[in-house]
């Protein structure tokens, strides 16, 4: 069953199209035409179109990398519906992948000095033992016992990211969650120094 984004951004596409056309006939085979525009995630699209935008940079990075390889997938969005780009932001997104579906949460927050705290969780089933995965996958990593069925790992190369395994039979949830505090778009232009007072020297920036 599709959602109403799916039927609406196809509504828009067919509407395109079809407006399209006679412009496409009236400048001939022989013009170039602009390539089509990269298409954004939904969180992405999502985000923009309720007024987030300090904190987008980062939601998109995120976001990007999170439904890289799915086929297709959609959204839950809780935003302050006051403060859209000054409240936080939470997503539930749902990923449907060849064999298997996904799930990941990403959060972001900004602060009133400008930067966001931001994460993410992906959340996913393997059908093997945690003790296979782990001996797979996270070799080198630091494991702390949580509970009987459930450890975190994590790298001391990465220390704000961490991989959790619940014991799930005949399976094994897997968390891999990633968060960062202080978060600026390095593509912003810096903020200006405040100018010192007369008769003193500004500090310098290090």
């Amino acid at each position: 069953m599709q959602t109403t984004t799916q039927r609406f951004g196809r509504l828009l596409l067919v509407a395109a199209a079809c407006a399209a056309a006679g412009t496409a006939f009236a400048q001939g085979v022989l013009v170039p035409q602009a390539p089509p525009a990269a298409p954004q995630d939904t969180l992405t699209r999502a985000a923009t179109s309720v007024g987030v935008k300090r904190c987008l940079p980062a939601i998109t990075r995120l976001a990007t990398l999170t439904v890289q390889g799915s086929r297709s997938h959609d959204v839950l969005l809780d935003w302050d519906r006051k403060r859209p780009d000054a409240g936080p932001l939470f997503s539930l997104i749902g990923m449907e992948f060849p064999n298997a579906g996904v799930a990941a949460s990403i959060t972001a927050i900004p602060d009133d000095s400008g930067a966001c705290t931001v994460s993410a969780e992906r959340i996913s089933v393997a059908p093997f033992t945690c003790a296979s995965v782990a001996q797979q996958e996270l070799a080198g990593y630091k494991m702390t016992r949580l509970l009987p069925i459930y450890a975190v790992y994590t790298d001391d190369k990465e220390p704000t990211s961490s991989v959790s395994l619940i014991d799930s039979p005949p399976g094994c949830l897997i968390i891999r969650r990633y968060v960062e505090y202080g978060w600026r778009d390095p593509a912003a232009a810096p903020a200006a120094a405040p100018a010192a007072p007369a008769g003193q020297v500004a500090p310098k920036r290090r």
